[in-house]
């Protein structure tokens, strides 16, 4: 058994009409994010076929997406409303991906927005006591104004983690249930997540593909099965930090951390 802490089945759905498949036959747990009400269903059917865990947010970059005229604003509203609908009736198993991007001006200009949606997502992790995915990009200093809200949710999973091993530890330290997620950065030479990935608490390690948004060079999409190159890499960059781990062994170790986080296992 293998896990994907991360991933998108509704949008790799429609690049590649065989991922479920791909997926099964890998005996692959993924936890699978969605915002709208046509990707929480693909994702609650999948769900019903082979153990996935089903998560649900708007994703911070949707309010400049709203403002570049791809989606209407009530659309965000719309989406909301659900979120805290879903989470009513048990059928969600974790918030996100939610967060900050302050990656680019486009991103910035929107950040009172994000500031507002996060307050919300975070709400409803707390009233429904669910694990919070995040969704942080050149915004860890914004992370550390909620630690003390962070502390109480359940377990906090930081989507493709592009922090630094001090900034997890300090998480750490002040008191949150906090994950870190890697996926193909560690595959495309990417510094600060390799070296991160490398010397990372393996009891605080998740993997995953992203899919279809992290694909690697040469490639349109990236796909379940990337998930063994990922954890294969991982296992490379800790032997090489003296963290001695064969590749089984890791992907065991990352497995339990997985249904400790999103209480989903092996059918």
């Amino acid at each position: 058994m293998a896990t994907d802490a991360h991933s998108h089945p509704f949008d790799l759905s429609k690049l590649y009409d065989g991922a479920e498949t791909e997926r099964v036959k890998l005996n692959l747990v993924c936890a699978g994010s969605a915002w709208r009400i046509e990707d929480f269903l693909y994702n609650e059917r999948a769900a019903s076929r082979f153990p996935m865990a089903v998560c649900f947010a708007v994703h911070p970059q949707l309010p400049a997406a709203c403002r570049a005229g791809q989606y209407a604003e009530e659309t965000l509203q719309d989406s909301l409303e659900l979120l805290d609908e879903l989470a009513g009736e048990k059928r969600i198993d974790a918030v996100g991906e939610a967060g900050f991007d302050l990656f680019n001006n486009e991103f910035r200009a929107t950040e009172k927005l994000q500031d507002e949606l996060f307050e919300e997502h975070l709400r409803v992790a707390e009233k429904y006591d669910l694990p919070l995915v995040l969704h942080v990009r050149r915004a860890m200093q914004k992370i550390f104004l909620y630690t003390g809200r962070l502390k109480k949710i359940p377990s906090v999973v930081f989507h493709s983690y592009s922090g630094t091993a001090d900034e997890a530890a300090s998480v750490l330290r002040r008191g949150v249930n906090a994950y870190f997620s890697f996926g193909t950065a560690i595959l495309l030479n990417h510094k600060n997540a390799m070296k991160t990935c490398a010397v990372l608490d393996t009891g605080r390690l998740l993997f995953e593909t992203d899919a279809p948004y992290q694909s690697l060079n040469g490639r349109e999409f990236s796909s379940y099965a990337d998930i063994q190159l990922i954890t294969e890499q991982a296992a490379l960059l800790r032997c090489g930090a003296g963290q001695l781990c064969t590749k089984d062994e890791l992907e065991k170790l990352v497995d339990e951390n997985f249904y400790k986080v999103y209480k989903k296992g092996p059918p």
